[in-house]
């Protein structure tokens, strides 16, 4: 399929003084989590709130956890980021996704809306729902 690029808004969602950046950035399917560099993460001033050990293709890294406002396509969310000295590009995985309701369409290598899905108890089993079902 290729890579999927796309443009996105990242903000500080608890500091409303700071502009949020337009920026490219990759869809990695293969991510769990957003990561950015760490330029951006200063201009925006994210605060650090841990650390998380990643694996990735090459090596296991420990990177700095912070979270931000994401907008892509007009859908918004706060997530979860990593913040690296390696990448000189944001790299979308898939928790932003899910969080956003967006998916990969592999016949068109774009972004579309996800079908979101909700797990809930019926009497003594789990049951799964989409958000369209509990409209109805």
């Amino acid at each position: 399929m290729g890579h999927v690029e796309i443009q996105l808004k990242l903000g500080n969602p608890v500091d409303p003084t700071r502009k949020p950046l337009e920026r490219a950035a990759l869809v990695d399917t293969g991510a769990t989590f957003t990561t950015i560099p760490r330029s951006i993460s200063e201009e925006l001033g994210l605060k650090t709130i841990g650390k998380r050990r990643v694996r990735t293709a090459t090596e296991f890294n420990t990177l700095d956890e912070s979270f931000a406002s994401v907008e892509i396509d007009g859908n918004v969310t706060v997530t979860p980021v990593l913040v690296s000295e390696k990448p000189d590009k944001i790299l979308v995985g898939v928790i932003t996704l899910e969080a956003l309701a967006l998916t990969v369409d592999p016949t068109t290598g774009r972004l579309k809306e996800a079908e979101t899905h909700l797990l809930f108890e019926t009497g003594h089993h789990a049951s799964s729902a989409s958000v369209w079902d509990l409209q109805r």
